[in-house]
């Protein structure tokens, strides 16, 4: 992968670590960030050895939303503007729909578009202090990253039209009342927490994991008769897999199972 501007990675074994790099303007989303994020998702849909990808910020924020500078640029430009946020579908639509699990780690602030953010994140574990909303609505604008559409399907409709009509930011404990993060931990133990838990996900079966995300996401959109006959076919396939004749055979061997 080329060298990223906007974003800053390294991988240790199966786990795809990635960070948030502009931490002067608190990890706005511009144009060349949207770039470096499908560089990434390039590579990982490229990976199959890999089995996680965590996402956390460098600096005093996890990420404020998109960077006004840019959002001002483009605003006016009927065209522009339309190609800035179709680009940003595109790539927050790819990194929802990467085969493995992604997990946000939210510290300070996310934001508007940083909230979208973690919307296509599969979960997420937020610092005990950090700040969770959509401020869109306190400048008279409209969400335009997915979170119209997302975040009614994460946390319900009557919560999200409160959370997007009033312009609202919630603590983190709030957040994780109202569904919208999975987990809230100590001041000082975000980054750990986000490895702990990805190394727990890294050591179970990659085959597994891709199955059940690709079952939940897809579901989704789909009549439940739909998505119960979606289920039958895709676990009769991963039955065939090496994954779960070595789970099968330690359960039954009373060992601890070792997947590739």
């Amino acid at each position: 992968m080329a060298e990223l501007e906007a974003l800053r990675w390294e991988r240790d074994g199966s786990i795809f670590d990635l960070v948030l790099n502009r931490p002067a303007q608190l990890n706005a989303i511009n144009r060349q960030m949207l770039l470096d994020l499908a560089a990434v998702c390039d590579t990982v849909e490229r990976d199959a050895s890999l089995k996680v990808v965590t996402l956390t910020g460098e600096g005093r924020a996890f990420c404020a939303g998109a960077d006004l500078r840019t959002v001002r640029e483009v605003a006016t430009d009927p065209q522009k503007w339309e190609e800035f946020i179709r680009l940003w579908h595109r790539v927050f639509n790819r990194i929802e729909a990467l085969p493995i699990p992604v997990i946000a780690g939210v510290h300070g602030m996310a934001l508007a578009g940083g909230l979208e953010l973690t919307m296509v994140a599969d979960l997420v574990i937020a610092d005990e202090d950090a700040k969770l909303g959509d401020q869109h609505a306190n400048f008279g604008l409209v969400a335009g990253g997915g979170g119209t559409q997302r975040l009614p399907r994460l946390i319900g409709l009557r919560r999200a039209k409160e959370l997007m009509l009033r312009g609202q930011w919630l603590s983190a404990r709030e957040a994780l009342e109202w569904g919208l993060i999975n987990r809230v931990v100590s001041t000082g133990r975000l980054r750990e927490s986000v490895r702990e838990m990805a190394g727990q996900l890294a050591t179970l079966s990659g085959s597994a994991n891709r199955t059940v995300k690709m079952l939940a996401n897809r579901g989704m959109d789909l009549a439940l008769g739909d998505g119960l006959e979606l289920e039958i076919r895709a676990v009769e396939e991963h039955m065939r897999s090496a994954d779960c004749r070595e789970g099968l055979s330690a359960f039954l061997e009373k060992r601890k199972p070792k997947f590739s």
